[in-house]
């Protein structure tokens, strides 16, 4: 009798820390979300951004142009080319401002200051939103490989999590305009 006391002592001990590993698992899932949707709000505000600033006439022609198709490209990526197209926002951005001369030409045009004020900012959180989505899937990822989370199919039917890759590096003239 007290050897199946034990065992259901055992049972219960094991089944308590499975749920709790898959409660665990869950708010790891949750916080990859929020991420994810911070992550998305970012890159939808960098573009709208960029959209703005080709259209509103302070650049030159081609520079809008480029950055207007570049941030277009971008909101209607679908999801699988979505990396790519938001990687070449990024170097259109760092191409059209690589200058600091051209920095200070928008800025001085009318509404100029506002709107590379807007673009450097939005620029500034894409990294830090990116790497807050990539630490959320790292830590998911790791605790997704565990035995115990496999054998006992804890992650349920949640897809694999996975990084977000892109070139996110800021044109460099802007952001030191924007630390002045």
């Amino acid at each position: 009798m007290s050897t199946l006391i034990w065992v259901a002592i055992a049972l219960v001990a094991v089944a308590v820390y499975l749920s709790w590993t898959a409660g665990r698992l869950d708010r790891l899932h949750s916080r990859l979300d929020a991420a994810r949707a911070a992550l998305d709000a970012q890159l939808l505000r960098r573009a709208s951004v960029t959209q703005e600033l080709g259209t509103a006439g302070v650049l030159d022609p081609a520079s809008s142009m480029v950055l207007y198709q570049a941030a277009h490209a971008a909101r209607q990526a679908e999801e699988e080319h979505r990396e790519v197209a938001e990687s070449e926002l990024s170097q259109a951005l760092r191409a059209v401002f690589e200058e600091p001369a051209q920095v200070e030409a928008v800025r001085e045009a009318p509404g100029g200051e506002a709107a590379l004020g807007e673009l450097a900012e939005a620029v500034r959180r894409v990294p830090m939103a990116r790497r807050f989505h990539n630490d959320a899937v790292r830590a998911a990822r790791a605790l997704r490989r565990h035995r115990k989370v496999r054998w006992f199919r804890l992650a349920g039917h949640a897809p694999f999590p996975l990084a977000f890759e892109m070139d996110d590096e800021p044109p460099a003239a802007l952001v030191a305009r924007a630390d002045h």
